[in-house]
């Protein structure tokens, strides 16, 4: 079973173990409607639940940076909107991130980049949820590298789907409990649906 990782796993960050970037596609990071801390202190890891059943504090992801955005005059950051098969993520980067704000900067859109960084929910005031990621590190990729990716990130979410369904996953209860109107079907016709985009 994949556990959706990356070299940067296992690290060390603030006294706590990293917690592993989880691969998913941007549709099901769209459908993500609860967040919670693990732990009482303030440096505890911070998670949204994804709706296939696993926690995620990071997240990988590849898609194409269509375009990004310079804001703020003193406390200048960037935004820029990356699409996968899947639908939209929009990613966040600032003087708290220096070397990502660097190298989103560089980039010239359009390009395949791949993401990593820390997922952040959002409720807005009438309801509507928004999830924005802030960049660890964003790097150009090639097409072979995205194709990789969709493979991988499809492996891990259907073995997402299927712990869920067995009952094998820490947070079913937390899942039922926050997505009880979802269907799992919809993430497996997702995955299908992005695989056959792949030129082979």
């Amino acid at each position: 079973m994949s556990n959706g990782g990356t070299p940067a796993q296992g690290r060390k960050e603030g006294g706590f173990e990293r917690e592993p970037a989880r691969r998913v596609f941007a549709g099901e990071l769209r459908e993500c409607r609860h967040q919670f801390r693990e732990g009482d202190d303030e440096k505890s890891p911070t998670f949204v639940l994804l709706p296939t059943g696993e926690r995620s504090n990071r997240v990988f992801l590849v898609g194409t940076l269509t375009e990004k955005q310079r804001k703020g005059e003193q406390n200048i950051f960037y935004r820029g909107r990356v699409v996968d098969p899947t639908g939209t993520f929009f990613v966040m980067a600032g003087s708290y991130q220096p070397e990502a704000m660097q190298q989103l900067a560089k980039i010239e859109t359009p390009a395949f980049v791949g993401v990593v960084g820390k997922p952040n929910l959002y409720q807005t005031p009438d309801g509507a949820y928004l999830v924005s990621v802030r960049v660890e590190s964003v790097t150009i990729v090639d097409r072979e590298t995205r194709d990789l990716w969709m493979l991988d990130t499809a492996r891990a979410t259907l073995d997402r789907i299927d712990a869920m369904a067995q009952g094998l996953t820490p947070d079913a209860a937390r899942v039922k409990e926050h997505y009880p109107a979802l269907d799992p079907a919809m993430f497996r016709k997702m995955v299908y649906e992005a695989l056959a985009q792949i030129k082979i």
